[in-house]
């Protein structure tokens, strides 16, 4: 692989690279009835993420389809694809567009930019744990990633709710977004 060292990390040379949704999950959490965790994904997405020659001045682009969304209960499913959550008919992208790199320590950088979520853009700031560089046995060049963050959906006017008889509601506010994965020089 492209490598170069750059404050004691082997980062990938300049460039463009993509996404590889083969190895690529975009994930989320969420309390339900305020006792317990729902996890869910997404499938269908792509992006691109530009290194620079100074690395605090990279960008990166994600876009996400909203119909693909899975939570392995084809019921809940369908209500989060509905108007009362994702709306995937009028809104069938959930985009991210980096504005700049806030900051880093060692492997972890802050990565600020804009969120879309059904046509609501808000800033954000995700946390990029690098993973390292590579060269898998086919001969491509890859290199991976960790990313965090938490939002509040109601933000983003996911706003549906229904309390419970026993205090409290049954969806909560925040979501956990993780995103496991991997790029390659893009094509």
């Amino acid at each position: 692989m492209s490598t170069r060292t750059w404050e004691n990390l082997q980062i990938p040379a300049a460039g463009t690279y993509a996404l590889d949704a083969a190895h690529t999950s975009i994930g989320f959490v969420v309390k339900h009835m305020m006792v317990s965790k729902v996890r869910g994904s997404f499938g269908d997405f792509a992006g691109t993420v530009t290194i620079a020659e100074n690395p605090l001045e990279s960008s990166a682009e994600l876009t996400i389809r909203t119909e693909s969304i899975n939570t392995g209960v084809a019921d809940r499913d369908g209500h989060l694809r509905g108007d009362d959550f994702l709306a995937v008919d009028k809104f069938p992208e959930l985009t991210f567009r980096s504005t700049r790199v806030v900051g880093h320590s060692g492997d972890e950088f802050t990565l600020a930019g804009d969120l879309t979520i059904r046509d609501v853009t808000k800033p954000v700031e995700l946390t990029v744990e690098y993973g390292g560089a590579g060269t898998n046995p086919w001969g491509q060049e890859v290199w991976g990633f960790s990313i965090t963050t938490e939002i509040d959906r109601e933000e983003f006017g996911l706003t549906w709710n229904q309390a419970l008889e026993t205090g409290g509601v049954l969806v909560g506010k925040k979501i956990k977004i993780e995103i496991e994965g991997e790029a390659n020089p893009a094509a």
